[in-house]
């Protein structure tokens, strides 16, 4: 069972016992400042134990003063120019512990040493190209085979097909097997873009596939005037985490146990870079 995700006033989110938390994807203005309210209330009457947002700088004292602490922080997620905060607030039990806190700060270590060492990239017989609608069966079955549980239904090429309109996915292709995929969640209005869903084929591990989607993305989001990339990765992969490293990419903080991936909670880590593209004022 996947989490739902829903309106509140013109606010977006995401909730359900599959994650036991509210994730506030978007918050609008306009339901300020009684949207803190309806979050706990909902938390209240399901027994969540986190509730996690992703807000403008601007939103941060009314969140703070509700109980809520900045987890990670990204410069210019909001239209290259204001900061982005992910908060989060842990109404129940003791989630807000992060249980293997030396695991987690290993994997940072090792990921900060290597920061922006990325080798050449050459893909040998394989191709690197966007994927199409005809293409989803087989991005579903892929996600199928790797997770055994994700926070969002991705392995329905029905879903993966009805998020095109914002969702963008690239592939990694030997000769007509998909090897790789990961795809980019382009917020349009907002100019940024989270890089996620990275997946490859088991027998196709280690061969640095994640480092070719990623820069394919990055050709194409600065291309749509996308000023901001950030990814949420496993806090205790270390091969995400040096991944984003490597390519230039910044940590900004870990979000504790946020995320039920393949049956149990699991800590992630903020990784941004900023793009140099040129936006109209705001």
């Amino acid at each position: 069972m996947t989490d739902t995700v829903e309106k509140v006033g013109n606010s977006i989110i995401q909730h359900g016992p599959n994650n036991q938390r509210i994730y506030l994807m978007k918050s609008s203005a306009d339901d300020l400042p009684g949207l803190a309210i309806k979050l706990d209330n909902l938390a209240a009457t399901n027994n969540y134990s986190k509730i996690f947002a992703k807000i403008p700088e601007k939103q941060r004292n009314l969140f703070l003063h509700n109980g809520y602490q900045v987890e990670a922080s990204v410069p210019g997620l909001f239209n290259g120019k204001e900061q982005g905060l992910f908060i989060s607030k842990y109404p129940i039990g003791d989630r807000g512990r992060e249980t293997q806190p030396d695991l987690v700060n290993d994997i940072l270590e090792t990921a900060k040493a290597k920061q922006g060492l990325v080798s050449g990239l050459g893909l040998s017989d394989c191709v690197c190209r966007p994927l199409f609608a005809e293409d989803m069966d087989k991005a579903a079955s892929l996600y199928r085979l790797v997770f055994d549980s994700y926070p969002f239904p991705i392995d329905d090429p029905d879903y993966l097909r009805s998020t095109m309109d914002h969702i963008a996915y690239y592939g990694v292709w030997s000769a007509d097997q998909l090897v790789a995929l990961s795809s980019a969640e382009i917020d349009y209005e907002n100019a940024n873009a989270e890089m996620t869903d990275f997946a490859s084929h088991p027998d196709h591990q280690g061969q640095g596939f994640a480092s070719f989607l990623l820069a394919r993305m990055e050709i194409d989001m600065k291309d749509r005037q996308i000023a901001t990339l950030y990814t949420i990765a496993r806090a205790y992969s270390y091969g995400m985490n040096v991944t984003f490293a490597k390519n230039g990419y910044f940590f900004s903080g870990t979000l504790t146990n946020n995320t039920q991936i393949s049956g149990r909670l699991e800590s992630m880590n903020v990784w941004y870079k900023l793009l140099p593209v040129a936006l109209e004022p705001i």
